[in-house]
């Protein structure tokens, strides 16, 4: 598969390109060496290389020696740091710590050759290799860029070469059926290697294995990168003969056993981080390394040896998202290969370390002990679910099964399953109960080397492609063309969809595709026998229909356990009268709990963790079909015995239990349940009692559970309160005793349950059942919801009809009901679908808790500041306590002031006060004033994490005049992404004005731009201007472009015209004030203008998706910033996160992805519309990301490739000076920003009801508009000077010379009142700053593609003739898989000259081959686009216009319909256009298309979700979930065999057959098209017979669309009943 020359840029010219302005992508794709062409390549730039690290690479070279002994020296602080923790340990189970976990993230490329007949061959290995190649853009590389993250090879053993060996060194021939072998990394040190040899050697003749010998592997390391050969291992092969054992599954066991007891007996040794198995089996070996892919097969020799052959092969490319990746977590692993991401890992170690205790099978002769422990929280995710799936399928299971049991698809309400398959179903019900699904995004390949498989996750979040040719071979990869084909060999193309399995049995030769497989495996036991004789499904209980306090105890309670009246009213009451989480706006301004002067309760000192670019959140509004929250209750039995026993349990639909549910649980004579209180006795003192009661609670928990009991009922419920016995919180109860169970091995044999006052809120639930909770009696939320219902008020209300009514019981299912929503979105933030794996899964951060407390209860989660401790905590309990017996306190309950501002709650960041004093200083343009304002912000309370700091010079001061100038500070400054539709034209506009004018960035937002903003004001007379009227205060030169334009997941308003007209681009993969959530527009906020740019219906609501269409992972991103790149070369790519731990093991995946900007956001930001659980409960504090980020950036030789912005709450120039010292090189402003162009802080963005028209479309309201661009320029130009005058008193004269100086950082002496063990250490820590200064950072040039396809065709003088001057070209071009993002920059070319609709000439572009990712991506009109052959992921991705046409080449062996032609996510985003494709889509056809019209033979689930316009037609099957979210736009779907209808979301849409002669005319036009363009069989035999055909086809219809001509029959009579007003309309 030789690239043909003229296809790439000569090698020379590669290299020139790498300039330091990219000096790590050469060109990630491009530069794809094949072996046999290149070798003088790859010298070259080696020799260049070593010279440039002998020299010290000329001071801007990436490779320094430093960042490389960074690495070294931190990994080695960390052993040793480790060492001294466990020679300090105990033997007991240790709780998987979330610090190691978010230490080793990854994505990949992976892929499996198979051969039906068994029949070894070189040339798999061979293949593997190429394909290997062909994913080099899926991998990372280390800041040297030689060092890969990983790739390796699984085979099966290549005896051949191996007896070539033996047969060499006077050794017997070996015996196949006998011998294992065995592929180490052996220590580098000689002393080191023979240590652990002697203790390799002494396991094996202990366990009566004989050693035939040793075999140093022959390896190339000339081909290795700087770091990689840093860490490299000493690699060599064991050769032992298993003596005892006949059977190869008991051969394969006795190996498993004698690398446990191995690795067991390393442990103690110095050596022990430096051993590790790649494989020791009869059947299989690993091969791989910390090297790219084109280096793996160049750096194993053996490899390119024609002796090694092998009958099947699985390869993996890995991009780990730090830089520090490890030798032995290169993949694939011992079984599997693994693309993804396992988002419940901590829960899932923590549950399999649960179950050692119990796990038995005869097949390990009771030598169980030996094997343990199975799980290692230090490897990464992958690494652990596979030991998981080694160690079941070592106790005699299939890999299938392993992998069913692990990896379990959404078989609930699947139309096909349930109908077809009810035993795959009772599998999985079975299962449910026994292991706790492993959830993330996950391609998973495997093998035990005699079956070599695929699945996919439930979500289908990973693509996979297969094809098999008629010469009995299986290809299973991530993407399609990574290996040349003839196509008329291949007999069929599929893809595997979520949940989907495909297994390869090479003894049989037979393939098994999903259903097959999955029936094979649940076949094999009754299960559903032993559910029915077993399980037990909970009936729900009714609620109560009356109250059981009277108001005055309620009251007390309420007091006693921390409520207040806004958790009551905003949050309890909104929920039982509506049935959903209250909204709210504006973000969190108020002081974290620990640095509040108020009480708090427990809860509040936790942040959910959200997923973002490792993994995606998902999507619970419009995907929720792959959600659950079921539980299961009771003893979970040992899960290697199958049998009726296991299924002995109780299902809940939900783990919200109203009190009759929790009474029949009581009741359950197999539960044998037992209630523990929870109060603690503070008659002899407070300190040291909650600890004493904690104890004691534990004790008393593990007696119950041996002595039998299945359910702990942890309770704070009792006939009265006394004053003395306060209620332990009871999150710290159920941490505790989950805990306590876990490592006394006793956590599977019983469930916890609370019973409890103190849990109102969904971030409550969440909390509970993360630490260890399967389900909650909220019986004190109950009962405030029936107190409400019996109001005097509300029956009122209801009575005059101005609440709607709702009943007592009503009210509480609606409670319940909201509850259950907001689990679901909280699970989903993460990217987990099932709640059984989010139970004791600890998916939090805490803020504000000393270690001794997180010991205690949350062992594991990660506590960077330290705060209270246990005896704190208790005084911070009575505090609220005691409220309810003093004489004084008020009848009603106190407003603590959390959510809304008021005089003596709490403080909030922005008050009425701070925005006073800001407008005067602003409008008068008043130093004065502004001094004032700064003196209000310096006396303000402790509010944020900085303000425990302040900054101390190390010089003299100097003059001002010496400073650099204000407006070069300036330049800076950013304001926040606030959407034209959150915010006023007026506002956005404004903004945008006063930042061009200082020279900083304003930033669209994700609502698109109007064009008219894009040229300079020349017409301004008095700061008026007719072209834009409603502004004031302008001048001529202004304007109004934002100079940074988003690109968010609802992609509004992204057109190619709107991306070449910006100066940077934003991928916003999360907002500060909602993490892991989508944006949502209020329908009434969409006006007319709002929606045309948009391209969206007027007073339809919008809501954004999650970010997950196509940045769910880190390589999909990195393709995000690709296509960005390829439409507009000349903007800077930036990527907005949010502040959470592990952060900077993100970043740094994200600047190997070649971003040019990272910013991180804090918790803090504002949004226009949001629940309030998220606004106050998801994200972490920016001065912790950025620390973390910046750091984390330098130790990994990164730095100086990104500019680090940051935002969230900044207001002054202090803000800014200690962001810099903490590495920042840009600043945002948001809500401020806001605030001083007259924003008052009504906090009422989302009722469109703004009093100063600052966040509302009511024209009426943008009149009030009070500000001017020039108010913005002051602020600004204060803020400068503010940040100059510091400067001159620290005695420097620039801001660049304190980036990064956090020695300049120190702790501020002040007194807290919660505690004093808050500990700051963490922002003072310092690993040096960048080796370039912050201005050469923010100066260099844009980070590029490197040579690509599209400029070959750019410098064609026929196409750049066409384009400059409108005419018509013709051209065939040849394409591969790496070739991304074709058409992206001729379609900006275009853009840039002619907008989105102006150019009429006409580019026919045909490309012959397989296109990479984002094939077609932005093309404008006069873009026809034809591809003859396949596709991979996001085709079509937001293109505008032109013609798009893929279909296969003549005389293929498959069938075109049936073959899965193009990948997933295609039309992502298109505003127009037509698509034709002749065979079948992948999942998310089509989703957020607004104007394109398509024609497809098929697809995935989740067809057409969130359409907002356009068309689409399929002549063929499609998944589940069509039209999901979808509000505009029409389908037309044909439907053989009745089976659309269950498949259909039916929320939005309603589903009719094709009754408008409008209507019919559409499809068939659309059709003959299709037929035109791809000579399509199937589209013929249905123009054939169209009389017979047309009834066949639904028509799916959302709301907007029903009064249209192709959708209404009566359109016409209703047209002229109307009258003339449809048309003026």
């Amino acid at each position: 598969m030789a690239i043909p020359a003229g296809h790439l840029a000569a090698p020379s010219e590669i290299l020139l390109r790498s300039s330091h302005s990219n000096p790590l992508f050469l060109s990630s794709t491009r530069n794809l060496v094949f072996r046999g062409d290149s070798a003088h390549l790859g010298q070259r730039q080696r020799r260049r290389r070593a010279a440039a690290l002998r020299s010290g690479a000329g001071g801007r070279g990436w490779s320094s020696s430093c960042a490389v002994r960074a690495v070294l020296e931190r990994q080695g602080a960390a052993l040793a740091a480790s060492e001294v923790k466990r020679s300090r340990s105990d033997d007991r189970p240790k709780v998987a710590s979330l610090n190691d976990i978010i230490s080793e993230r990854g994505a990949c490329g992976v892929g499996f050759i198979a051969n039906l007949k068994n029949e070894p061959s070189h040339k798999i290995v061979n293949d593997a290799l190429i394909a290997l190649g062909c994913m080099e853009h899926r991998g990372g590389c280390g800041a040297d860029n030689d060092s890969g993250d990983g790739a390796g090879l699984m085979t099966s053993i290549p005896w051949d070469l191996y007896n070539n060996w033996a047969v060499k060194q006077g050794l017997a021939s070996l015996d196949r059926s006998k011998t294992g072998v065995g592929m180490i990394f052996l220590p580098k040190d000689e002393n080191f290697e023979k240590g652990a040899k002697s203790v390799i050697t002494k396991i094996f003749l202990e366990e009566g294995l004989e050693v035939i010998g040793w075999r140093p592997v022959p390896v190339n390391t000339s081909v290795v990168g700087y770091y990689a050969k840093e860490t490299m291992p000493n690699i060599q092969q064991v050769f032992v003969k298993v003596l005892k054992e006949e059977k190869v599954d008991d051969i394969e066991r006795e190996l498993y056993i004698c690398r446990k007891l191995i690795e067991r007996a390393a442990k103690s040794e110095e050596w022990k981080d430096d051993l590790y198995f790649c494989s020791l089996s009869n059947r299989t070996v690993v091969y791989k390394g910390m090297l790219r892919s084109e280096a793996l097969g160049q750096f194993y020799l053996d490899v390119q040896n024609e002796l090694y052959t092998s009958s099947f092969a699985i390869y993996h490319r890995r991009y780990s998202t730090n830089t520090s990746p490890r030798w032995p977590l290169a993949q694939p692993m011992r079984i599997l290969g693994h693309n993804g991401e396992i988002n419940t890992i901590q829960g899932n170690l923590n549950w399999m370390q649960s179950r050692e205790a119990t796990l038995k099978s005869p097949v390990w002769r009771g030598r169980e002990n030996e094997i343990r422990p199975f799980g290692n929280p230090k490897a990464s995710d992958s690494a652990n679910l596979d030991s998981t799936a080694e160690l079941l399928l070592r106790s005699g299971r299939t890999p299938a099964e392993a992998l069913m049991i692990l990896v379990p698809e959404a078989y609930k309400n699947h139309p096909t399953l349930t109908i077809k398959y009810p035993e795959v179903v009772n599998f999985y019900d079975y299962y449910k109960g026994q292991m706790e699904a492993w959830d993330g995004p996950a391609l998973l390949l495997f093998s035990d080397g005699t079956t070599v498989g695929a699945c996919l996750d439930r979500n289908g979040l990973r693509p996979a492609r297969y094809w098999r040719t008629v010469d009995d071979m299986v290809y299973v990869a991530s993407e399609v063309g990574v290996l040349p084909m003839d196509e008329s060999k291949v007999i069929s193309k599929g893809r595997l969809g979520p949940g989907m399995m495909i297994t390869v049995d090479l003894q049989s030769g037979e393939v098994y595709e999903n259903t097959e497989v999955k029936k094979r495996v649940a076949s094999a036991q009754p299960y559903g026998d032993w559910l029915r004789e077993k399980m037990r499904n909970m009936k729900p209980g009714n609620f109560l229909s009356s109250v059981i306090m009277d108001n005055e105890t309620t009251l007390r309670h309420q007091q006693a356990f921390g409520y207040s009246s806004e958790d009551v009213q905003m949050v309890i009451e909104t929920m039982a009268s509506q049935g959903k989480e209250p909204t709210f706006c504006m973000g969190d301004d108020i002081p974290l709990a620990v640095l509040s002067r108020k009480p708090h309760m427990l809860f509040d000192y936790f942040k959910q963790r959200f997923a973002q670019v490792t993994n995606p959140a998902i999507d619970p509004l419009r995907e929720g079909l792959v959600m659950s929250l079921e539980v299961n209750l009771g003893k979970r039995r040992n899960i290697l015995e199958v049998g009726p026993e296991n299924a002995s349990q109780v299902i809940l639909s939900n783990p919200v239990l109203n009190e009759g549910e929790l009474d029949s649980l009581m009741k359950d004579p197999n539960l044998n349940a037992q209630v523990l209180s929870t109060y603690f006795d503070i008659r002899k003192g407070l300190d040291g009692s909650m600890e004493k009661t904690l104890q004691k609670l534990c004790e008393e928990a593990d007696e119950a559970v041996r002595d039998g009991c299945q359910l702990l009922v942890l309770s704070d419920r009792s006939e009265e309160l006394i004053p003395t016995r306060p209620a332990i919180p009871i999150l710290l109860a159920v941490g505790a005793v989950h805990q306590h169970l876990i490592q006394n091995g006793l956590r599977m044999s019983a469930s916890i349950v609370a019973d409890t006052a103190q849990c109102f809120s969904t971030h409550h639930f969440a909390c509970l059942v993360g630490y260890g909770a399967s389900a909650i009696c909220p019986y004190l939320a109950l009962e405030t919801c029936r107190q409400w219902r019996l109001s005097t008020k509300v029956v009122n209300l209801m009575r005059t009809g101005k609440m709607p009514t709702v009943t007592i019981e009503q009210a509480q299912r609606n409670f319940c009901k909201a509850v259950q929503s907001g689990l679901l979105k909280i699970l989903s933030k993460m990217g987990i679908s099932l709640l059984s794996s989010y139970c004791g899964a600890q998916i939090f951060e805490i803020y504000g808790l000393d270690q001794d407390v997180v010991d205690v209860a949350f062992c594991g989660s990660v506590s960077k500041i330290g705060g209270l401790t246990l005896d704190e905590l208790a005084r911070e309990t009575l505090s609220f306590w005691v409220k309810a017996f003093s004489e004084d306190t008020a009848k009603r309950l106190e407003n603590f002031g959390f959510i809304q501002f008021r005089p003596g709650g709490e403080y909030h960041g922005n008050n009425p006060e701070m925005s006073k004093l800001l407008h005067k200083a602003v409008r008068q343009k008043s130093e004065n004033a502004y001094s004032i304002y700064q003196q209000h912000l310096a006396n303000r309370p402790v509010n944020v994490l900085r303000d425990l700091l302040e900054i101390k010079g190390d010089r003299e001061p100097i003059p001002i005049g010496r400073v650099e100038s204000a407006s070069s500070i300036a330049q800076r400054f950013c304001t926040g992404g606030m959407s034209l539709g959150a915010i006023s034209r007026e506002t956005h506009e404004a903004i945008a004005i006063a930042m061009n004018r200082l020279g900083g960035k304003s930033n669209s937002g994700e609502g698109g731009e109007d064009p008219i903003r894009w040229s300079p004001l020349t017409d301004v007379i008095d700061g008026y201007s007719p072209t834009l009227p409603h502004l004031k205060g302008l001048q001529n030169g202004d304007t109004a472009t934002s100079a940074i334009k988003q690109v968010a997941s609802g992609r509004f308003g992204v057109t190619p015209t709107f991306l070449v007209n910006a100066d940077q681009l934003e991928i916003k993969i999360a907002q500060g004030a909602k993490p892991g959530e989508g944006g949502q527009l209020p329908g009434k906020k969409v006006s007319a203008y709002i929606a045309r740019l948009r391209n969206s219906k007027p007073g339809v609501p919008l809501i954004s998706p999650p970010p997950h269409h196509d940045i769910y992972s880190i390589e999909d991103l990195a393709q995000l910033i690709y296509d960005l790149h390829q439409v507009n070369p000349r903007a800077k790519v930036s990527v907005k996160l949010v502040a959470e731990a592990g952060i900077g093991t993100v970043a740094s995946g994200v600047a190997k992805g070649n971003a040019d900007i990272i910013q991180i956001s804090g918790h803090d930001g504002g949004t226009g519309a949001s629940p309030i659980s998220s606004i106050k409960h998801a994200g972490g504090p920016w001065e912790l990301g950025l620390t973390e980020t910046h750091q984390t950036l330098i130790q990994n030789g990164l730095r100086e490739r990104v500019i680090l912005r940051v935002d969230g709450g900044f207001k002054s120039g202090i803000d800014v000076l200690m962001a810099a010292a903490m590495g920042a090189d840009e600043y945002g402003f948001g809500s401020v920003a806001m605030i001083a162009t007259g924003c008052v802080m009504a906090r009422i963005c989302h009722t469109n009801n703004c009093p100063v028209g600052v966040a509302s479309q009511r024209e009426e309201l943008r009149a009030r508009f009070p500000g001017v661009p020039g108010d913005l320029v002051n602020y600004f130009l204060y803020v400068a000077e503010e940040v100059r005058g510091v400067l001159a008193q620290l005695g420097y004269e620039k801001l660049d010379d304190i980036i990064g100086r956090t020695d300049l950082l120190r702790p501020r002496h002040i007194s807290l009142t919660k505690t004093q063990h808050l500990d700051p250490s963490y922002f003072l820590s310092n690993v040096g700053v960048p080796k370039w200064s912050s201005s050469e950072i923010r100066n260099q040039a844009v980070h590029t593609n490197g040579p690509v396809l599209d400029e070959i065709i750019l410098s064609d003088t026929e196409i750049s003739d066409a384009i400059q001057h409108e005419k018509v070209v013709n051209k065939i071009f040849k394409i591969y898989n790496i070739d991304r993002a074709v058409c992206g920059r001729i379609a900006g070319v275009v853009a840039k000259k002619y907008g989105d609709v102006g150019f009429a000439g006409q580019l026919n572009i045909t490309f012959t081959g397989s296109a990479g990712q984002s094939f077609a991506c932005f093309l404008t009109p006069g873009m026809n686009i034809q591809l003859i052959g396949e596709s991979n992921d996001y085709v079509g991705k937001s293109m505008a216009g032109g013609e798009l046409v893929v279909k296969p080449v003549e005389g293929t062996g498959f069938i075109p319909e049936d073959a899965t032609i193009v990948g997933n996510t295609c039309l992502y985003g298109a505003t127009g256009g037509q698509v034709f494709i002749r065979g079948k889509a992948g999942e998310r056809f089509a989703v957020r298309n607004s104007l394109a019209e398509a024609v497809v033979e098929g697809t995935g689930d989740h067809c057409c979700e969130y359409m907002t316009g356009g068309c689409v037609v399929v002549l063929g099957k499609v998944g589940r979930n069509v039209a999901a979210g979808m509000t505009g736009g029409l389908a037309y779907i044909l439907d053989e065999d009745d089976t659309l209808i269950p498949k259909v979301n039916k929320e939005i849409v309603k589903i009719q057959r094709v009754n408008a002669p409008a209507g019919q005319m559409q499809l068939k036009s659309l059709i003959e098209a299709h037929v035109e363009k791809t000579g399509s069989s199937k589209g013929s035999a249905i123009l054939s017979e169209w009389e017979a055909y047309l009834p066949l086809f639904w028509q799916l219809v959302p709301p907007s669309e029903e009064e249209t001509p192709e959708a209404c029959t009566e359109f016409e009579k209703i047209k002229a009943k109307r009258g003339m007003s449809l048309q003026s309309a």
